[in-house]
């Protein structure tokens, strides 16, 4: 009985860690042309975002990419996998990853003095 038990935590484990290294292998290219954005963040907003804002996208990211590994198959067959991956995972990837703390558009804030 733990002989299956552990075979399925293996196994759920090696979906997530699929999951995970697909979601950053599509979010590299969106990262490398990121946008310079001009905002200026209050301190509420930041830990707003820091404490809610960010664990929330990590979650959304996750189940974006294991819907698109399940809706794979489909999307492939509809010609729109494309599409799905940019909506299921590099979106919320983006949002959550390219943005500065407290911003509320993706891109990366350039330092005034640069």
């Amino acid at each position: 009985m733990r002989a299956i038990a552990n075979k399925n935590s293996l196994t759920t484990f090696s979906r997530l860690l699929t999951a995970t290294t697909l979601s950053f292998a599509l979010l590299a290219p969106q990262i490398s042309v990121a946008q310079q954005v001009d905002e200026d963040p209050s301190a509420l907003a930041m830990v707003g975002d820091a404490l809610i804002a960010r664990p929330l996208g990590v979650v959304f990211t996750a189940v974006g990419a294991a819907l698109y590994v399940v809706t794979l198959p489909f999307t492939l067959a509809g010609g729109n996998a494309k599409q799905a991956g940019k909506e299921l995972v590099v979106g919320p990837a983006e949002a959550t990853f390219v943005r500065c703390l407290g911003c509320t558009k993706s891109g990366y804030k350039q330092d005034p003095a640069e």
